[in-house]
């Protein structure tokens, strides 16, 4: 597989290990609670995740059953602009000694309801992962800069699928973060 497709692999595989290790480690009767009444639970930064998937796999599906796979495979991906500036913004928060620098409120549609049980959110989880990994090996061999999508948080923003599949990651991980520090 093309390296930097295997890079985005590699960070949904540590994405999915992380909430493992989390999940293991948090007990039952603290995933669905909010240790602060102005965040979120472990399992809303889950089910947040899960709504965003949810999202970007049937756009990126839709988006691929329209590109052919290339005769030549691309040899390097290049992020658009804007493609690249989200995933600057949607990653993990930086930060001078406590104080995170960036948070911002999500769409209203991707709030998560914060109801659904552990287990859903964390098989439902496990299955979009398997699918968002699919479809980036299902990338290799596409114009991956040619195809655009446009963001399910704002219709207003488009970029290229290959700063699509690399933003993802860096999202899971931010709320992964998010969600171990929940109950620290």
């Amino acid at each position: 597989m093309q390296e930097q497709l295997s890079q985005i692999v590699h960070d949904f595989e540590t994405a999915r290990v992380r909430l493992h290790r989390l999940a293991a480690k948090t007990p039952v009767e603290k995933f669905s609670a909010r240790n602060n009444p102005n965040g979120w639970s472990v399992a809303e930064c889950v089910a947040h995740l899960n709504l965003t998937s949810r999202a970007y796999v049937s756009l990126l599906n839709d988006a691929f059953a329209k590109s052919p796979k290339l005769a030549v495979a691309p040899t390097h991906y290049k992020h658009d602009t804007i493609g690249w500036l989200i995933g600057k913004l949607v990653g993990p928060l930086p930060r001078i000694g406590t104080f995170k620098f960036g948070r911002m409120p999500t769409t209203p549609s991707f709030v998560p309801n914060g109801k659904e049980p552990r287990e859903k959110l964390l098989a439902d989880f496990e299955v979009l992962q398997d699918e968002q990994v699919a479809l980036t090996k299902s990338a290799e061999g596409r114009a991956l800069e040619k195809i655009h999508i446009v963001s399910p948080f704002n219709a207003r923003m488009k970029y290229n699928a290959y700063s699509c599949l690399v933003l993802l990651p860096p999202h899971q991980h931010r709320h992964l973060e998010q969600a171990e520090n929940v109950w620290e």
